[in-house]
């Protein structure tokens, strides 16, 4: 039997643009699962993304580089629901539909203190806080000056911390640097180093 349908099971979904996945990413997956006791994490690279003012990478690069970045993470499974999915993707559909499929399972968000100071915006943002509970890394910010999030700031919701120290690290930045003929070894996990590479990602050209 899956683990989702046992007793108390614990489901986290992490969704992104991962355009491309960061050490950053890698991290927080990490300590979301060993800091939440979570039986699964859902690692969720967005379709078309309503929030994002540019095109994204092909879904078919993005679902690949995520495999490689998070395969060795405990209980992670990359799931490609939301690129399959036609139109605008939204986190509340997501977060439905999984629960339809895994009633028992209490729905843990994952996500870091930008998206946290979002949330707000996010289509039925109300609905999400119903759904889920919102386990926030205060510190995962690309600027490390910034300051934590308080969690404060989501009155009602269920929420959890993740702590992960402040990493300068972000997608804009590795495609900057890919764009520049510059090394991206020390910002992503080695095979998503590779695939760039071998497919010309992110380049000028």
């Amino acid at each position: 039997m899956n683990a989702l349908h046992g007793p108390s099971p614990r489901l986290g979904i992490f969704g992104g643009a991962f355009d491309p996945p960061h050490l950053a990413h890698v991290a927080l997956a990490r300590a979301a699962v060993e800091q939440l006791g979570l039986t699964e994490l859902r690692v969720l690279p967005t379709g078309q993304a309503w929030h994002k003012a540019r095109t994204l990478t092909e879904g078919t690069h993005r679902l690949a580089m995520a495999r490689e970045a998070f395969r060795e993470v405990p209980h992670a499974v990359v799931d490609d629901r939301e690129l399959r999915r036609a139109g605008p993707t939204y986190t509340v559909d997501t977060l439905r539909q999984l629960k339809g499929e895994f009633p028992r399972a209490e729905l843990v968000l994952v996500i870091g203190a930008d998206q946290a100071e979002a949330l707000d915006s996010w289509r039925e943002s109300g609905e999400i806080l119903k759904l889920a509970t919102v386990a926030v890394a205060a510190r995962a910010r690309p600027d490390p000056d910034a300051l934590p999030f308080d969690t404060t700031r989501l009155p009602g919701a269920r929420v959890a911390a993740v702590e992960l120290p402040s990493m300068p690290v972000s997608a804009t930045q590795v495609r900057a640097r890919v764009a520049a003929g510059e090394g991206v070894g020390h910002l992503v996990p080695p095979g998503v180093a590779s695939y760039i590479a071998r497919h010309h990602l992110y380049t000028k050209t």
